[in-house]
């Protein structure tokens, strides 16, 4: 058979094929789809960016912008400041006239009734307080009261169609877990900024004197104080507080007041017009290195136990070690006294002990400190 011959006796099969699958193409469309693998798991395939907009979109419209007004003193320029106008004259009689200090920040709306937390320092001495919120109006601001220890503030509007921000369990988070910081840095309107968890419990840092911060890498500059620390899906995790300021802008190390912490001085601010620290009625003292030596562990050693005291229905003995509160490690007196300012009324608190050298574990309730007369 010549070449010829053969190529005619395969061509037309293969030309025949041709057509009959551009017919197919033409009259069934989708089998022009490629076709769809699997995904790992049988989970669907996910496109495009990672966005957090959802937890903004939900958090946002809580957080307020804060303006204050303080009336300042200002001694006449000029003449009147002259070394030789004050020499002759005395300067703490210079001419004095009143001008208005605007400062700003942040808060965040908690409740349907118009509360708002934010710090302290943000409305300290403040002769008016305005509160923008984030559909463009504005309200004046009454301050319910204060909890210096932890720098935070009460405020309260008075407005219609607010939207109060989802508290979410601030115990619960942990280093690593993504956070959005929401304020008003430098007074440009509402920004957000996005980071991590970088560290729990974070205290000893000369910033209040009750300190348990939740320290973050999300950028916190002025006007930040008092906005919302968000998690990923939009609950409040925390009220920003400070900043490890070093050059007056953020270097990546910022602190948030836990919203565990600033929900139950908003509560005991709104309820008795003050903050009431928890109350075990314990004295102790650090332990000597002989006595760190002979126990084998460091801890605290009790020294005093109030009558009619939590620690006393507990069961707290004098001598008793403690060596853990909730699972965390005491070494030295101060970080018990910073553990227990950070304890709050009624709150149930898990102690390790060593009492005659043997291990023991005592439950106590804090109770409100007694009303001195």
């Amino acid at each position: 058979m010549s070449l010829e011959r053969v190529l005619q006796f395969i061509g037309w099969p293969v030309t025949a094929g041709i057509i009959i699958a551009l017919l197919a193409l033409l009259l069934f469309p989708q089998l022009r789809q490629p076709a769809v693998l699997p995904a790992a798991n049988n989970l669907p395939v996910q496109y495009g960016m990672v966005s957090y907009a959802d937890a903004v979109n939900r958090a946002a419209p809580a957080v307020v912008n804060v303006y204050t007004e303080k009336r300042v003193l200002q001694r006449y320029q000029n003449l009147y400041n002259h070394p030789l106008y004050r020499q002759l004259y005395n300067r703490s009689n210079t001419p004095q006239q009143q001008r208005m200090q605007n400062t700003l920040g942040s808060g965040v709306i908690v409740d349907a009734q118009g509360h708002i937390l934010t710090n302290k320092h943000v409305v300290n001495g403040a002769d008016k307080i305005l509160v923008l919120l984030y559909d463009g109006r504005g309200a004046s601001a009454e301050l319910i009261g204060t909890d210096p220890e932890n720098d935070l503030a009460v405020l309260k509007i008075n407005a219609d169609n607010l939207n109060p921000i989802t508290i979410g369990n601030s115990n619960h988070i942990r280093v690593g877990d993504v956070v959005l910081a929401i304020g008003n840095p430098f007074g440009v309107g509402q920004s957000v900024s996005q980071g991590i968890v970088s560290a729990t419990g974070r205290w000893n840092l000369g910033i209040n004197s009750a300190e348990n911060f939740i320290q973050t890498d999300a950028a916190i500059n002025p006007g930040n104080s008092g906005g919302a620390l968000i998690d990923a899906y939009g609950n409040l995790i925390g009220i920003n507080t400070a900043m490890l300021d070093e050059t007056g802008a953020s270097v990546g190390i910022s602190f948030a007041v836990p919203a565990e912490k600033a929900m139950n001085s908003l509560q005991q601010i709104i309820e008795y017009g003050e903050v009431r620290p928890g109350w075990l009625g314990l004295s102790v003292n650090s332990l000597t290195n002989d006595q760190i030596q002979e126990l084998g562990v460091n801890g605290l050693i009790v020294t005093g136990i109030e009558s009619k005291s939590p620690a006393e229905k507990a069961g707290f003995q004098k001598d008793d070690v403690i060596t853990h509160i909730d699972g965390v490690a005491l070494l030295d007196a101060p970080s018990l006294r910073n553990s227990l300012r950070n304890i709050q009324p009624n709150a149930e608190i898990t102690f390790k002990v060593i009492r005659n050298g043997e291990p023991k574990e005592l439950i106590a309730i804090a109770g409100f400190p007694p009303t001195k007369t």
